[in-house]
Parts: structure tokens; sequence; C-alpha cells
């Protein structure tokens, strides 16, 4: 059953209403990774960054960058991003820099603190992993064709964004 209103789109009903759906399901999903990331911090008493500060350092990882890069990347998808980046440096768990070759633009990579956050998520995503694995929720071929459909989704939403103009 679907959360949305009746569209009346003749024969596209069912696929209309699936693609809603689906549409519901993501942005439910990434709800739900938040709140798994917070009750982990929350577990192991880290509870001066939340979870979307968490899995931006997450994503970084490694690497340094600018802001610019954090959302072309992927590596951040919210719209605060300068915010984000203020605490967590103003926190000490990343290092800014200027750019020297561009003075306006900042770069950043994550301190050892930042390093130590980055490890809790990562183990927790090890572990459920795992559990996926173990206790057969989701085989790996399956998971494959799931990933390879929001591959698609993702490339079909850019092209729209590109070519509307």
């Amino acid at each position: 059953m679907s959360i949305h209103p009746s569209m009346d789109q003749g024969p596209l009903q069912g696929y209309v209403s699936g693609y809603l759906d689906a549409l519901s399901l993501v942005e439910r999903l990434h709800r739900l990774l938040l709140d798994v990331i917070k009750d982990e911090f929350e577990r192991v008493g880290i509870i001066d960054i939340n979870a979307v500060q968490a899995l931006l350092l997450f994503n970084i990882g490694d690497n340094e960058v600018t802001a610019g890069e954090l959302k072309s990347r992927g590596y951040y998808q919210g719209s605060n991003v300068s915010y984000n980046l203020k605490k967590l440096v103003d926190m000490g768990y990343m290092h800014h820099q200027r750019c020297e070759i561009d003075r306006r633009s900042v770069r950043v990579r994550l301190t050892q603190r930042g390093r130590e956050v980055r490890e809790t998520v990562k183990a927790l995503f090890h572990r459920h992993a795992e559990a996926l694995q173990t206790k057969s929720v989701i085989d790996l071929d399956r998971l494959d064709d799931v990933t390879g459909a929001l591959r698609r989704m993702e490339r079909f939403w850019t092209d729209q964004i590109r070519y509307i103009y």
C-alpha cells in the first residue's frame, strides 16, 4: 500500500506507484542510516558529534578535499556543509588550510580524532555487512542488483538535472 495519493496515470499507474514507493524507501533508508549511526555513537559514548558529521568524516577518509569537492564527490548530501565543516574543525575532528593556489578555497582533512570516528563508523558498517551475510538477509548477487538499480536511478536523475536547460 502506497502512502501517495492516486495519480491516475492509466497504463503507467503501477509503475508510478512503484516509483513513488521506491523514492520513499530511499528517503527512509537514509534517515534510518543516520539513526543507526547515532545509536552506535551513543553506545560507545561519543556525544559531541552528530550522525551527519560522522558520515562526512567516514566519507572523507584519507582524502584532502575542498568544501566544494565534498558535494561533487558525493561525500556530503546536505545543504549546510559550511556549518558542519566549521563545527568539525572547532571540535578538533578536522584540519583546515587555505589553498595555496586559490586563497578563497579551504582544504580539509581528518585529524587523529577524526580518523578515530571514521574507524568507529567503519567497524559499524563491517559488523552490519557481516550480519547481513551470516543471517542471509541479502546475498551478494541481490545486493549487487540493488546497487546497480540505484546507480541507474542516480544516472537518470543526474541526466534530468543536466538537460533541464
